[in-house]
């Protein structure tokens, strides 16, 4: 998979997500099913999706014991997404068991990446809620080290992270980067952000835009504004 723009589908409702999805005749954006979604819909509504031929990044942060981990991702992998995440900060031996639980069989998976921080993590909550004292940038590039020591595809971080990941993990290590905003656009409760275009250029893989695309007047036009500035 190359470059792409990964729109988040974060709808209460089977309802709502396919009356936006229906708005995009002649094209098949790739979605990210969160865990609004999927808990309001189950896992019925990954197939329904799928079954439309859309890309699937399946964003629900698992972090738990690895055993735990390791059922659920099998689980996970029957439903035939794309993508798969957790959090880094379940430890190498839950990111091992969990890359475990997600390859079948045949040997085939769906593309394993870790959350690092979330962007609306910033490093003076980092400081007073998870009593991590370091550096936000040093903390996301270690935890960016260790899910690459324990095999996984790539991470989700900021886009201000981007680059320095790909000088840490190497290219082919995959950035998914949300907190993406137009330049003209409101941040809403992210703190780290990024336009699509500045996401290009510093080398994200792939972007997450929810809400510059699903609260647009226009979802269509604003996904292809971002098609424009981030992939072509």
């Amino acid at each position: 998979m190359g470059k792409d723009v990964i729109v988040a589908c974060d709808f209460s409702s089977a309802e709502a997500t396919f009356a936006f999805l229906d708005k995009f005749t002649g094209r098949k954006p790739f979605v990210k099913i969160g865990m609004e979604l999927y808990y309001a819909e189950g896992p019925e509504i990954v197939r329904q999706i799928k079954a439309r031929g859309h890309k699937i990044f399946l964003d629900l942060k698992l972090h738990d014991i690895p055993n735990t981990v390791k059922k659920a991702m099998a689980v996970l992998s029957r439903l035939d997404v794309d993508i798969c995440n957790l959090h880094a900060a379940g430890t190498t031996a839950m990111m091992q068991a969990a890359l475990e639980g997600l390859t079948r069989p045949d040997g085939t998976r769906p593309l394993l990446i870790a959350v690092t921080q979330l962007t609306s993590t910033d490093q003076q909550a980092m400081e007073k809620d998870l009593l991590i004292h370091e550096p936000i940038d040093q903390v996301v590039m270690h935890y960016a080290k260790t899910a690459a020591d324990a095999g996984l595809d790539g991470v989700v971080c900021s886009p201000l992270e981007s680059q320095k990941v790909h000088d840490v993990c190497g290219k082919g290590f995959l950035t998914v980067t949300p907190g993406i905003r137009f330049a003209d656009g409101d941040k809403g409760d992210q703190k780290r952000v990024m336009t699509p275009a500045d996401a290009k250029a510093i080398g994200s893989d792939y972007i997450v835009v929810g809400r510059p695309i699903t609260a647009a007047e226009d979802p269509v036009a604003a996904y292809e504004r971002c098609i424009r500035e981030f992939v072509d």
